[in-house]
């Protein structure tokens, strides 16, 4: 299939509405073979027609012009799909692209096409096979009731036989800051060009391609910090036009009002290498900015300019730069465990995603354990069968949490040593040595490349993407060794107490110790964090 790109683009390879239009012929590039060709509007010699239709009566089917045309028009009779591309300008065509339509006539006939209500002129050749999309991107929130002008001139020029994907805040594209949510757009423009490639892009998928990036006021918002200048309305920001405050202006209008949680917080940026201080003031209606007259910080991050930079555009992992001391957090490390949910993409306004994961649950795999620790003491074969029922009814629960390697261990050893404790194995064998297989799988984990309580806390800090947070990885290290050490040990004291027959001590006291352990991993996970950025240099 030849596919002809017509770039109408005054920016040329750096238009924004060119990157959706690739996507869609990559996507094309899936179900088909395809021959691409792009014309680069702005790099060709097109003039504007001049209206003497010497096209029609003088030399019929060629223009007197002699420029690059004629070659546009010899790509088009020779497409299977012609695309055009381009931004909206003013409500219409970009004015080169708007030449090259004008200078189409010689395609038409000079007759009057009787068939037409409004009044038409007959193709020149026979243009019923030929395929034609549309793909532009505006600067406004949504394209709805933007292109008009656009979609009345090519129903008269293409007779209505067009695709069209019309893009609200295409200037996003251009922003590495916020790839994350225009590559998910760009892939839903990917699987448009899959589906047009096999037939026609079904509804479901128009439905998506209309949704838009951001919600109108955050996109407002950031499109009018990205000016660097202040409407004149509003009141002035010292120093408004410097990167650092223009970007940092930009952050604040990401940010999440629904995060809220009754108190405002002051996050301060300080921005080291170009010496300037910055406050967001997160409260209930918004954030504000301010760049003097300064508050006590909530939150302080000490950065250079450059770095936080590059972590905005996904250059350098934030979690990474910190473990590298590239940058400090002082106060409530909190704000930057869950900086998605002040300053990240509501899961409403995303492209909505086919399945939602399941979560995994610890108490799946502690549960088989409970019945021969506490009942097993007293009752070992009622304690063992009880461990083995459990064990056997679990793998239910995993059709709505996910399974994890650990839940299966604990499932498959625990009712192994059930079985064993109905046969009559004393518990002052069977207790400790359950204790310690379970200790022995934490601290194993310990040297892997994820400890055994990442899996079930990282939901509560991003979910499979903690997994890749070094700093929420050594934290788990250092937990699941402690909960280890702690397993290992216990069968020590166990096996004193069953062979004195203090039953009621035992039980209190290895419940007791995890208990408090519980409380010291919940403080643990948030004040090492803190500790730790706030010694980064």
């Amino acid at each position: 299939m030849n596919i002809l790109i017509v770039n109408g683009s005054p920016r040329g390879t750096k238009s924004n509405s060119l990157k959706l239009t690739e996507a869609f012929v990559h996507g094309m590039e899936e179900v088909l073979p395809v021959h691409t060709e792009t014309l680069t509007i702005s790099k060709l010699n097109i003039k504007p027609c001049i209206g003497c239709f010497g096209c029609w009566k003088d030399t019929p089917g060629k223009c007197c012009i002699s420029d690059d045309m004629a070659m546009v028009i010899e790509g088009i009779l020779s497409a299977d799909v012609v695309l055009y591309s381009f931004p909206l300008y003013y409500f219409g065509l970009p004015s080169q692209l708007k030449a090259l339509i004008d200078r189409q006539l010689p395609l038409s006939l000079p007759f009057m096409d009787k068939g037409a209500e409004s009044g038409s002129h007959p193709s020149r050749y026979d243009l019923s096979d030929k395929r034609y999309v549309l793909i532009s991107t505006c600067g406004f929130y949504t394209a709805e009731g933007n292109y008009d002008a656009v979609d009345a001139q090519f129903s008269h020029h293409l007779k209505n036989r067009y695709e069209a994907i019309y893009c609200g805040q295409g200037e996003l594209f251009s922003v590495p800051e916020l790839s994350n949510r225009t590559e998910e757009y760009l892939m839903t423009v990917r699987a448009a060009g899959r589906e047009f490639a096999a037939g026609r892009i079904t509804d479901d998928t128009r439905a998506l391609l209309t949704q838009h990036l951001f919600p109108r006021d955050i996109f407002e918002r950031m499109a009018d910090a990205s000016w660097g200048i202040e409407p004149p309305d509003q009141a002035g920001v010292q120093d408004k036009s410097h990167p650092a405050i223009t970007f940092t202006r930009q952050m604040a209008a990401l940010y999440q009002k629904g995060s809220w949680k009754g108190n405002d917080l002051v996050l301060e940026m300080h921005y080291t290498d170009e010496d300037k201080t910055v406050q967001l003031i997160m409260g209930k209606d918004g954030c504000n900015v301010l760049t003097q007259d300064f508050q006590p910080f909530t939150t302080r991050i000490t950065t250079p300019f450059s770095v936080w930079m590059s972590i905005a555009k996904g250059e350098v992992d934030g979690q990474t730069a910190l473990m590298k001391h590239l940058y400090k957090v002082e106060g409530d490390f909190q704000l930057l465990i869950h900086w998605d949910d002040y300053f990240g993409i509501s899961s409403k306004q995303t492209i909505p995603q086919a399945v939602s994961k399941k979560k995994s649950n610890m108490t799946l795999m502690l549960l088989p354990w409970f019945p021969l620790w506490f009942a097993g003491i007293n009752h070992p074969v009622y304690g063992g069968i009880l461990s083995v029922l459990i064990s056997a009814v679990i793998p239910f629960f995993y059709f709505r949490y996910q399974p994890t390697i650990f839940d299966v261990c604990s499932g498959f050893t625990a009712a192994s040593l059930g079985i064993l404790a109905t046969t009559g194995v004393p518990p002052l064998y069977l207790i400790p040595v359950s204790y310690f297989l379970f200790g022995l799988m934490w601290s194993v984990t310990v040297f892997l490349k994820i400890p055994l309580t990442a899996y079930y806390s990282m939901y509560g800090y991003g979910g499979e993407a903690a997994l890749k947070n070094p700093l929420f990885i050594k934290t788990n290290r250092i937990l699941t060794a402690c909960w280890g050490i702690l397993y290992l040990v216990t069968p020590v004291w166990t096996s004193h107490f069953i062979s004195i027959n203090l039953n009621g001590p035992f039980v209190i006291i290895n419940t007791i110790i995890p208990l408090l352990l519980g409380f010291f991993t919940k403080w643990f996970q948030k004040w090492y964090p803190a500790y730790y950025s706030s010694k980064s240099h």
